[in-house]
């Protein structure tokens, strides 16, 4: 089987030969410098190579055109001994530590009021902007069809709908508004809906895709950040119109990156026509053996503590061994819960990328 065709196997319940092989999650810029004195090989150059060594699947690849803010605000605007602060490319304000990896410290948001919103949309959320499409998407894509790999529509951080509004308003701002201001987060929620929508069907035009993703990070390890019922009244709208989009267009899946315990909202996005969710992080006790039988019809990826990695042989072995029960029901593809950190060893991730080849390619 081709890449694609093993992938939407899977995703589908369909049969095939194997689940796919991905090494999905990159590292952390931390976890390379480590693996440098460790004995990675010093002609590799990037976290591809790594896959390549150990004989991945290809991944889905995205169609490099622009949903996020355009123009985009992307600026450096202060540095100091232990700190570099930036704007990203939503507008946020954000400080970095230097030589010290994980989460900024969000400092301002560029959303405060209406007339703000009003601002920010006419300027960076144009859905016809030309430059939208602007970059040469066409060639990769005719590749990448022509290779049988998966091709996919939307990727962190500009494609979701809870996500761009927290993007916009920040996360305690975003949550009071559900209650406080609920015709206002349905107008942002129906506009970005619009503006994927529209560089979706400009693309579909011209190369088969085979998923629609959207990056949503909504859930803690306590459960979801809304309740089901606003997800079904907020959310819910413009996931409709996305499936419906996919169907129209013989788009097979329809993807949601969350972490944290989504367990009370997968009702709800069922319903909506999800079908494939990742990455079932397991500090948050998402446990992919669990979902496999209380939602079959629900494709998985993920669902390996990345945690394990950190403390050996014996311990990968083990937690590969709690997933197989998923890996041989289907619809799951077997790979970490999110990106490696730098406490995991190269002689660890080798054990762990050998193994987990071994489980699923044989």
């Amino acid at each position: 089987m081709t890449h694609r065709e093993r992938f939407l196997a899977t995703a589908l319940g369909q049969p095939r030969d194997r689940a796919p092989y991905w090494l999905y999650w990159w590292i952390w810029g931390g976890t390379w410098e480590r693996w440098k004195h460790e004995g990675l090989p010093s002609e590799f150059r990037s976290f591809a190579d790594v896959r390549a060594h150990f004989g991945a699947d290809e991944i889905p690849r995205v169609v490099p055109v622009r949903l996020g803010p355009l123009p985009d605000f992307s600026a450096t605007v202060g540095e100091d001994a232990e700190s570099v602060t930036f704007i990203d490319s939503w507008g946020i304000r954000r400080r970095n530590l230097k030589g010290i990896e994980g989460m900024s410290e969000f400092l301002d948001w560029p959303v405060k009021s209406r007339a703000d919103w009003e601002r920010y949309r006419e300027k960076h959320l144009q859905p016809k902007d030309p430059a939208r499409l602007a970059p040469d998407w066409r060639e990769p894509c005719r590749q990448w069809a022509a290779a049988g790999v998966p091709i996919q529509l939307g990727q962190f951080p500009d494609v979701g709908l809870f996500g761009s509004l927290r993007w916009l308003l920040g996360d305690e701002e975003c949550l009071m508004a559900f209650c406080s201001d609920p015709d206002w987060v349905h107008e942002i929620m129906a506009h970005m809906t619009a503006l994927y929508l529209e560089v979706f069907a400009q693309v579909v035009r011209e190369v088969r895709v085979d998923v629609i993703h959207l990056w949503e990070d909504m859930c803690g390890k306590q459960g979801p950040l809304i309740s089901p019922a606003h997800w079904r009244e907020f959310m819910a709208p413009g996931y409709r119109q996305i499936h419906a989009f996919a169907r129209a267009h013989g788009i097979p899946v329809l993807s949601v990156d969350t972490d944290g315990q989504p367990d009370l909202i997968v009702p709800p996005m069922l319903e909506a026509g999800v079908n494939f969710l990742f990455p079932m992080e397991v500090a948050a006790g998402a446990d992919v053996n669990v979902y496999r039988r209380k939602y079959p019809g629900l494709a998985m990826m993920g669902g390996i503590d990345k945690r394990a990695l950190a403390l050996g042989p014996a311990a990968i072995d083990a937690e590969l061994a709690r997933i197989r029960p998923a890996l041989e029901s289907g619809r799951y593809i077997p790979d970490l819960d999110h990106h490696v950190p730098d406490d995991v060893s190269w002689p660890n991730f080798c054990h762990y990328a050998t193994r987990l080849r071994e489980m699923v390619v044989g």
